[in-house]
Order: structure tokens, then C-alpha cells, then sequence
């Protein structure tokens, strides 16, 4: 689904270069299970913002689905980005002023869905997910735990493909932080591709493979 040819990412001030990443060579199959994992500064989040095509390197080729991302202009980036691609962040990203319900409608509204459907669709998720008492609570109303949730459900609504999550347990605690990870694990079980920032060892092991950078490289 993925793959990433002599990548790199430089970072140029008027005295200053730092290299994020450096020469990346990677591939991961559709329907994987991948956490990318290392120490801060090494990489791990200028690597997901490209695979997200929310940055772009300075060298080296990004494919997706087989289709060269640096051939794409900003409309069909963005198009990518709606259709194929969900998002999961660590300070969960919520629109204070929305709802819950409004939250996880967001993205079906950018796609032009009609009320009827969206009502549906995400009623039916929320639900699912534990949250259909919480509809029409504001981000504020909740624990950290049910804000994951939400941008969890926000994440899926659309069906993607590819799910980017960076440190999608980082501001959880323990208890809440494993319900977040068996939930991307039910929804690799259903046949998505997931990559995954983390710099916690205990997470990392849900994946079927595991990255490591250090100083912008892969190192195993």
C-alpha cells in the first residue's frame, strides 16, 4: 500500500540545516499492522505527515496505492487525504465548539454526504464505540478516554484505507490507553492498514512489525 524510495526530509533555516530523515527505504503491505518507534527528534512524526501527504520531502519518492505522491497537485493531495486516509492524534484534535455527534460528522460533510446518511452512519458509530449518551456533550464534558473515542470515530467515518495515529495514547492513562489500542487492533482485524507513532515498547507490541528510527534512519 505503501512505499517510500531514498526519502528525505531537510529542514533549512538562513544558518541552520537539520535533517529530519534521511535516505528511508520502506515498503508496508496493505492490511498491516506497523509501529514506528524511537526517541524525540528522531523522526517519527515528519514521517507520518508525509505518509499523510500533509508534508512533503525533499528528496526521494512516496507511492501510495502504487500512485506517486509528488505527481499529485494540492486538489488531488487533498482528495487522497479525504477518501483513503484517516488521521488519530495524540491531543485528540476535537473542535470545541462542536458536539460530539458534530465532531465525527465533520469529515462527511467535506465528502458531501447527505443528512439522512450521516445521521446514520454516525449515530450507528458512536454507539458502537460506547458514546451514544454522549452525543450532544461538547469536548470539554469528557474524559480523556472518551475524547479518543471521538477522534477515533471522526478518524473512521469515512472508511478509510490507511490509518495514521501519532501517539495516539499519549496523553492516556494506562486504562484508557489499552481500550484505544484494542480498538485499532479490532479495526486492523477488519482489514485496514495501520501505522502507528509510539515511543511506548508496551504498544509497539500490538503490531505485526516494528520500526525503529534513530537520527532520521531506520535502524531495525
Amino acid at each position: 500500500m505503501i512505499e517510500l524510495k531514498d526519502l528525505s526530509k531537510i529542514y533549512r533555516t538562513d544558518t541552520v540545516e537539520t535533517t529530519a530523515l534521511n535516505n528511508i527505504n520502506l515498503s508496508i503491505p496493505k492490511g498491516s499492522f506497523v509501529a514506528i518507534k524511537g526517541p524525540s527528534g528522531c523522526g517519527k512524526t515528519t514521517l507520518l505527515n508525509i505518509l499523510g501527504l500533509m508534508d512533503r520531502p525533499s528528496t526521494g519518492e512516496v507511492l501510495l496505492e502504487g500512485i506517486a505522491a509528488g505527481n499529485m497537485n494540492e486538489k488531488e493531495r487533498n482528495r487522497m487525504r479525504r477518501s483513503k486516509i484517516g488521521f488519530l492524534f495524540q491531543k485528540f484534535n476535537l473542535i470545541a465548539s462542536l458536539t460530539v455527534f458534530e465532531n465525527v460528522e465533520l469529515p462527511l460533510l467535506y465528502q458531501k454526504v447527505d443528512s439522512a446518511t450521516r445521521k446514520s452512519k454516525v449515530t450507528a458509530l458512536l454507539k458502537q464505540l460506547g458514546l451514544e449518551g454522549r452525543m450532544n456533550h461538547y469536548p470539554h464534558q469528557l474524559s480523556g478516554g472518551q475524547q479518543q473515542r471521538v477522534g477515533l470515530a471522526r478518524c473512521v467515518i469515512n472508511d478509510p484505507e490507511l490509518i495514521l495515529a501519532d501517539e495516539p495514547t499519549g496523553n492516556l492513562d494506562s486504562k484508557h490507553g489499552e481500550e484505544v489500542m484494542q480498538l485499532l487492533c479490532d479495526l486492523h482485524q477488519d482489514g485496514r492498514t495501520i501505522v502507528m507513532v509510539t515511543h511506548n515498547d508496551s504498544y509497539a507490541s500490538y503490531a505485526s512489525e516494528i520500526i525503529s528510527l534513530s537520527d532520521g534512519e531506520i535502524v531495525e
